[in-house]
């Protein structure tokens, strides 16, 4: 039925499922946004069929799914096929840059990695290597690693943290100031080629310099080296994708039975099978981990203890 992807999600929760207004005639208009809110929530402004191929690969990445393609062409009317307007861009650079840091700060805290653990040649390399597979594919190794050293260089790079509360405001501190870094080099930047006119919709585009690309890359990297790609996780997350998979399976073979009642009536409104595991899907998306637990307990039966 064209997978799941949250940013589809995420345009599906705006326009249809979380309720504040209702039509006339009784189907939801969403949070009733406008259209440029919409746009500026749309990261990949394409359907799965329709994105783009990036160095010979076709991206993964959607903003719609075909279900939803009369609100996403109402919120593109007029736009530039492919382009994210520049409110957008920002949301997508505001993204990276919060899970980029904090992400590391959190790995840190919770006993992952030491930052001083650079200073490693196993260590950096690996860094380096998860840096360019999963963000910079056709990078140079050495400008990844300029990066890291760039900012191993900061006042604020915090080499060891004890857990004490100076080592922890040491971390904030760290975590503030490479978030000013980042945003301040893409503002003075695209300001330097815009000037001070208005940047609105389609007016500009957010320009990041590739140094500062390369170096939120590097955050980016270091908790994938840490956490996400950690032996110890995978376990974890393949019980995640059991249980996610297997909620699916059993609330769709029970028709609208273990659905809450919005989700009950959009299924019994469906004309399709496709449409009603659409509704399936939407319900166990909008669960919580703690809500997804307790009912797989419930429908399918207790989630062994690795989890």
């Amino acid at each position: 039925i064209g997978g799941f992807e949250g940013n589809a999600q995420t345009l599906r929760l705006l326009t249809r499922l979380e309720p504040k207004v209702i039509r006339a005639d009784g189907t939801p208009a969403g949070l009733n946004l406008t259209r440029a809110s919409l746009d500026a929530a749309c990261k990949y402004p394409w359907t799965a069929p329709d994105a783009p191929v990036i160095h010979g690969h076709r991206t993964s990445k959607f903003g719609a799914y075909e279900d939803d393609l009369p609100v996403f062409n109402w919120l593109r009317q007029g736009a530039p096929a492919g382009r994210s307007c520049l409110e957008a861009q920002v949301m997508d650079l505001a993204d990276d840059i919060s899970y980029s840091v904090h992400d590391v700060e959190d790995a840190i805290v919770a006993g992952h990695f030491q930052l001083k653990w650079m200073d490693n040649p196993d260590h950096r390399a690996r860094v380096v290597g998860y840096t360019q597979q999963w963000y910079l594919p056709h990078s140079d190794p050495a400008a990844v690693d300029a990066a890291l050293a760039r900012l191993e260089a900061t006042d604020v790079w915090v080499r060891e943290a004890d857990g004490s509360r100076k080592a922890m405001a040491a971390l904030k501190n760290m975590t503030s100031q490479l978030i000013g870094r980042f945003c301040l080099s893409a503002l003075e930047t695209t300001r330097g080629i815009y000037g001070t006119d208005p940047l609105t919709r389609y007016a500009a585009e957010m320009v990041v310099p590739e140094d500062t690309v390369t170096e939120i890359a590097v955050m980016k990297g270091l908790a994938t080296t840490y956490v996400m790609t950690s032996v110890h996780r995978q376990p974890i997350y393949e019980r995640q994708r059991e249980v996610l998979s297997s909620l699916v399976q059993q609330i769709a073979a029970a028709g609208d039975r273990h659905l809450e009642p919005m989700f009950a009536a959009d299924w019994r409104q469906a004309d399709d099978d496709d449409t009603r595991l659409r509704v399936v899907i939407d319900q166990v998306a909008s669960l919580t981990d703690a809500s997804a637990l307790a009912l797989h307990e419930r429908v399918v039966g207790p989630v062994p203890a690795l989890w």
